[in-house]
C-alpha cells in the first residue's frame, strides 16, 4: 500500500455507482491516471467540486501495490486546487468547446496510462491558462493547442521549406500525409493550394507569435483551422468528437 502525490488536471469524470466517480487526469509525473473519488457526487462533498473537468489540482493517490498504476484503479484520497481553470471556461460557449476539444486532444496522446507525457502536461496547463483569461479568440487558443500538441508528439507540420525534400519556400502546395507544405516537384494527390496568408498565420500560431496570428483575417483562420483539423485527423487516425461543436 503506498501513497503518491502529483499535480495534474482534470480531463474527464464517469459516474460510479450512486456517490463515486473515476477521475482521468493528466499529471505531471505519471501521465494520464484514472483513479476513483469516493463520495465526490454527494451534494455535501466540497472535495468533488475540485475534481471537476479543467480544474488543475494538487492530488494525493492510495494504491494497494508499489506502483501508483497498477491491477486495480487507485484512490484519489485528496484534492487541493491550484487553479479553477474552469470557472473562466464553462459560463461561455465558444472557450467550453475549445477546452472540451483541448482536454479530449490530450488525452488521446496520452494513450498508456502511468507513462510520463510532461510536454504534453505543460502545454495544457499554459492552454487553459490562456483559454481562460480570454487573452485570444478562443479557436485561435485551440488551433494553437493542436499544432503544439502534434510537435511535441513528433508530427510538426512544416508550413515554409518543403516536407520531403527540403526545398527553401514558401512553397505553394499542402500535403497532409506528407507532412505539411511541398514543393511542386514533390506534390502528392490530395494536396491542396492554401493561401499564403492562412500558411503565414499557422506558422504563427505553432511558434506563438500571437501579434501575427491575432490580426489574421477571419477567411484565413478558418482556412487553417481546416488544415489543422486534417492534419489532427491524420495522425490521430480519427477525428475529434468535440471538434464539431467549435465555432470557427
Amino acid at each position: 500500500m503506498s501513497l503518491f502525490r502529483d499535480d495534474g488536471v482534470v480531463l474527464r469524470t464517469q459516474k460510479l455507482g450512486e456517490a463515486d466517480r473515476i477521475i482521468t487526469l493528466l499529471t505531471r509525473g505519471h501521465g494520464r491516471v484514472r483513479a476513483v473519488a469516493r463520495g465526490v457526487r454527494r451534494t455535501k462533498s466540497k472535495f468533488g467540486a475540485r475534481l471537476e473537468p479543467f480544474s488543475h489540482v494538487d492530488v494525493q493517490f492510495f494504491a494497494r501495490g508499489g506502483e501508483l498504476i497498477g491491477r486495480g484503479l487507485p484512490l484519489c484520497t485528496q484534492s487541493e486546487t491550484i487553479a479553477p481553470y474552469g470557472g473562466g471556461i464553462v459560463t461561455d460557449y465558444a472557450r467550453y468547446t475549445a477546452g472540451t476539444a483541448m482536454l479530449e486532444t490530450a488525452e488521446r496522446f496520452t494513450d498508456h496510462e502511468g507513462e510520463p507525457a510532461v510536454q504534453q502536461y505543460l502545454l495544457l496547463v499554459g492552454g487553459l491558462r490562456t483559454l481562460a483569461r480570454g487573452e485570444h479568440a478562443p479557436h485561435l487558443v485551440l488551433d494553437a493547442f493542436l499544432l503544439r500538441s502534434l510537435a511535441v508528439n513528433g508530427y510538426a507540420p512544416s508550413f515554409d521549406a518543403c516536407a520531403k525534400c527540403g526545398m527553401p519556400g514558401p512553397n505553394r502546395f499542402f500535403s497532409v500525409a506528407a507532412g505539411g507544405s511541398i514543393c511542386a516537384d514533390c506534390r502528392v494527390p490530395g494536396s491542396v493550394v492554401p493561401s499564403a496568408e492562412t500558411l503565414t498565420h499557422l506558422a504563427a500560431l505553432l511558434t506563438g507569435d500571437w501579434q501575427t496570428a491575432d490580426a489574421c483575417e477571419p477567411r484565413h483562420a478558418r482556412e487553417g483551422s481546416g488544415l489543422v483539423s486534417a492534419y489532427l485527423h491524420w495522425h490521430l487516425e480519427r477525428g475529434l468528437r468535440s471538434l464539431r461543436y467549435v465555432e470557427k
